[in-house]
């Protein structure tokens, strides 16, 4: 009888030992897959474009791998393995298996695929996970922001330490960006429309964030379906690039947007004040930060703080604020650490306002 039990408890052991170390590989529209940040699932792949937009997976075993294919070439990815970023992945063209993470210590675990980069440097599609071990529903999010920025939410220039403050790939890293590390600290799910050089009246190139803020992908005309996400909370931090090229009178852009002459102050205030309740309009109960920093255009005497706070006390609506980021008086883009710095403004704002 014993000898039948220990044998029995034997082939028990064995079949346990072989669940957990079985391969689940699942395709990219898995319901135990997480999308963080406005990820459109297409016919065969999920589509990354926006920076921050991440996969997510909570799972136990040991090792993850994930196929992928990189339009360019060109983007980076911070690989989170329980909170902590392990590695750097730079997809190349054309499908193919990446290992994720391996050699894990048996147990649950949790995996974030972030990505750095912004759209400009290609988008990138998953089509399938493969896990040894067993996946685990998907994570649960205390709270939602969503943000509409330009480079200094995209975390340009971010990891350039030279002082050359390169826009490179290379040196960009979203993950590093105040606005991420804001959404980390309140443990919450992040979709973030920004992009390098944009503004809201004029960009350094020929479209504006109006233009595009509602598209699922930046140069595509499909339409993002707002009843996927609502946030709690957005903060708009736009006019950096407004700032510079409403006095920029020999740029193309400037000539083709205002012709010779600048434009006036209502001009500007009327056009941040339509963003605006275009924003509102899709989130009727979120809580609206127009923020504005912490580059040039929050110096002593800028006017900017003030076209924004003239805009939003013309729209009336109480649950619509202003949080203007302390000037940071050096060249170039916010390093890592003045990132980090506005992230703690942010974060003391939130809590103190919102009581988050």
């Amino acid at each position: 009888m014993m000898k039948k039990i220990g044998c029995l408890l034997l082939v028990f052991n064995c079949f346990i030992s072989a669940i957990c170390c079985a391969q689940e590989t699942v395709d990219f529209n898995n319901p135990k897959i997480f999308y963080m940040g406005r990820v459109p699932l297409r016919d065969t792949a999920a589509e990354l474009s926006w920076t921050g937009a991440s996969v997510i997976i909570n799972f136990k075993g040991t090792a993850v791998k994930a196929t992928l294919n990189d339009e360019k070439g060109l983007n980076y990815y911070n690989v989170v393995i329980d909170g902590k970023v392990a590695n750097v992945l730079k997809p190349a063209q054309g499908e193919k298996e990446y290992t994720l993470a391996s050699g894990l210590s048996k147990g649950k675990h949790q995996l974030q695929l972030f990505k750095r980069t912004e759209y400009d440097w290609g988008r990138t599609w998953i089509f399938s996970l493969s896990v040894d071990g067993q996946l685990l529903p998907p994570p649960v999010f205390k709270h939602r922001i969503e943000y509409y920025g330009d480079s200094i939410t995209c975390g340009m220039a971010d990891e350039d330490t030279t002082g050359k403050d390169r826009g490179d790939n290379d040196f960009e890293n979203g993950f590093a960006s105040y606005a991420n590390v804001t959404a980390r600290y309140f443990n919450a799910d992040m979709h973030c429309i920004a992009k390098s050089g944009i503004g809201i009246t004029i960009s350094w190139f020929d479209y504006v964030m109006p233009d595009i803020y509602d598209r699922a992908y930046a140069h595509d005309t499909t339409r993002w379906d707002f009843n996927k996400f609502t946030p709690e909370i957005v903060v708009i931090n736009l006019f950096q690039n407004d700032s510079w090229l409403v006095k920029a009178k020999d740029h193309e852009q400037f000539k083709k947007v205002f012709g010779n002459n600048s434009p006036t102050p209502q001009f500007i205030i009327s056009r941040y004040r339509e963003f605006v309740k275009n924003i509102r309009s899709k989130y009727p109960e979120a809580k609206i930060i127009c923020a504005l920093g912490s580059m040039d255009a929050t110096q002593a005497g800028s006017p900017w703080p003030v076209y924004i706070q003239e805009a939003v006390d013309a729209l009336n609506d109480t649950n619509i604020y202003t949080h203007f980021f302390a000037y940071k008086n050096t060249p170039g883009h916010p390093s890592v650490k003045e990132q980090n710095a506005m992230a703690d403004d942010l974060i003391a704002y939130i809590k103190r306002t919102f009581k988050w």
